[in-house]
């Protein structure tokens, strides 16, 4: 039955080439759409990620509510306060109220990789005549290093020189081109309304984003010391050995301490929701190719059925059963999805391969990621595969049917 079909494949080349070609462009799409999306998706989970710690625990501040100082201003008879100008701004603490208690969790906690505390201030840079405001993060250089990828962002210096001394900043490349800066000046930086403080750029760093290159790091202790507020820290970025826990773990922290705690995709859900809507996408348009695809094989198997009632007949009437006539044409939609499918998936794999050298941030030597992040994991192969047969032989199933519920005398009796 596979030569015959293969036979009845090659009698109409035309129309076999045209419904080879449908199934090849829906794999090809499926491969090469699937891997771009799924390389995209990847590099901004791993963006999200790494670039900042994966659980924050920050010290909680939150908005006032219009009767949340009744009682506080009245006693007893705050229920019946009505404010012409109700209380606005927030409360909480400047800074996590026990940080040790966190450090000895975190320590004894088998699910953390990495913690460092941080103490983040608004700062104003000043060089010459030239002054900035931007935020100054202390932190531990080495732990630092260990939650985040910072240190990959590196483009002179190296993020531990701000623990070699005192008083020593690195600054991003953002800040830095604002202030007019290079390494080795030195700066002055004044927090609130203290005297401005000389410290040393030893390194200039730069990520991508705007918001976070506008930022300037220091060790925790100098920027301890310039904001008056010794052993005070404002955050913990924890790092897991699994992210994929981040959310449940955080919710479990936050019933146990007043510090506000969230995960890394918590705090990015808009994000997040933009990736599923890509994903929904994704499968729309690979799935619309697929379709299209499955009609052209179903168009053209019916009308080889409507063509072949004569061999029909005359196969019936050499004793093949209804079985043999379903195998007959089917065979013909497996052949056509298998080699459509295969050919899409060769081709869909060297244009994910050409697609991977496509630079798309300037190529510059210091970007790790300086080129499209295109997926080449297997199960999408099997997907498309699986795809292309599943469409091939859905489509061919209803012209086998029909070419099995022929009769010799109904192939006569109809002027075949």
């Amino acid at each position: 039955m596979i030569y015959l079909a293969i036979r009845y494949l090659l009698e109409r080349r035309k129309q076999t080439i045209f419904t080879l070609l449908g199934v090849f462009l829906g794999a090809l799409a499926y491969v090469a759409v699937t891997g771009f999306f799924t390389g995209f998706q990847t590099f901004m989970i791993q963006q999200l990620v790494n670039n900042s710690a994966q659980i924050h625990i920050e010290a909680r501040q939150d908005y006032l509510t219009e009767h949340q100082l009744d009682e506080a201003f009245y006693n007893q008879e705050f229920r019946y306060v009505f404010w012409r100008s109700p209380p606005s701004g927030v409360h909480g603490y400047l800074g996590i109220q026990n940080p040790q208690s966190w450090y000895e969790r975190l320590k004894a906690d088998p699910r953390v990789e990495a913690f460092a505390p941080l103490l983040t201030a608004p700062a104003l840079f000043t060089l010459a005549k030239v002054s900035v405001s931007a935020n100054l993060v202390g932190c531990d250089p080495k732990q630092q290093g260990k939650v985040t990828s910072i240190a990959n962002y590196m483009i002179e210096g190296e993020f531990s020189d701000i623990g070699a001394g005192g008083n020593r900043i690195i600054l991003g490349d953002e800040l830095m081109k604002r202030l007019g800066a290079g390494i080795d000046q030195t700066l002055l930086v004044a927090v609130k309304t203290g005297l401005p403080v000389p410290f040393k750029v030893v390194g200039r760093f730069r990520t991508g984003n705007r918001g976070s290159d506008t930022q300037a790091y220091g060790a925790l202790n100098d920027v301890q010391k310039l904001n008056g507020t010794p052993n005070q820290v404002n955050e913990i970025g924890v790092r897991l050995s699994d992210y994929t826990q981040a959310a449940a773990i955080a919710t479990n922290w936050s019933r146990i301490a007043p510090e506000r705690t969230e995960s890394w995709d918590q705090q990015n859900a808009s994000i997040l929701s933009v990736i599923r809507l890509q994903t929904i996408l994704r499968w729309t348009m690979t799935m619309t190719v697929i379709i299209v695809a499955g009609f052209g094989i179903y168009n053209i198997l019916n009308m080889t059925v409507t063509q072949k009632r004569q061999d029909i007949a005359i196969l019936r009437s050499m004793g093949y059963d209804t079985y043999d006539v379903v195998v007959l044409f089917f065979s013909q939609g497996i052949i056509i999805g298998i080699c459509g499918g295969l050919l899409g998936l060769v081709c869909g794999y060297f244009l994910c391969l050409y697609l991977q050298t496509i630079p798309f941030s300037g190529g510059s030597s210091y970007d790790p990621q300086a080129h499209l992040q295109i997926s080449l994991s297997p199960g999408i192969y099997v997907q498309a595969l699986f795809l292309s047969l599943f469409s091939s032989s859905f489509a061919s199933i209803l012209p086998a049917l029909a070419a099995s519920r022929f009769t010799p005398i109904q192939i006569i009796r109809s002027g075949a």
